[in-house]
């Protein structure tokens, strides 16, 4: 990690954080504060962070992704920790699995490969289902028969 890494993900994360709704800007706002409690981590780290003098460590940044909304792979690929070549995406199937032979992907499944959490998969799948085909989407099963 450069210094160039630090100060180009601590300017992508405060931007973050107030798009979030968290008042960084003001001595009172509380935001960094609010945030830290959030994510369970010590307000320090977040300070630190936005101070540009160290980069949180793994389980913080863990931790700010799931606060913040954003995939932990894209929280350490634009940290410089890693690179999209150590953290490749999942390869994506055939544009159409029947037709290659194989069997499609349930939306459940989806939802679990995406890491929905279980709380908010059903509210996934009704609303990933209406993207799918004209006809109604069985919830079991996506292959045709």
């Amino acid at each position: 990690m450069t210094a160039s890494d630090l100060e180009q993900f601590a300017a992508w994360i405060e931007e973050l954080i107030r798009r979030r709704g968290y008042d960084i800007d003001s001595p009172r706002g509380g935001g960094k504060s609010r945030l830290a409690d959030e994510a369970g981590v010590h307000r320090a780290a977040i300070t630190r962070l936005l101070q540009r003098q160290s980069m949180p460590d793994l389980e913080t940044t863990r931790r700010l992704a799931h606060v913040l909304d954003v995939p932990v792979r894209d929280m350490l690929i634009r940290s410089g920790r890693l690179t999209e070549d150590d953290l490749p995406l999942p390869q994506v199937a055939a544009a159409s699995p029947a037709d290659a032979g194989e069997r499609r992907m349930t939306l459940e499944e989806a939802a679990a490969g995406l890491g929905v959490p279980a709380d908010q998969r059903e509210m996934f799948i009704k609303v990933a289902g209406q993207f799918l085909s004209a006809s109604p989407v069985r919830r079991e099963s996506l292959a045709k028969d």
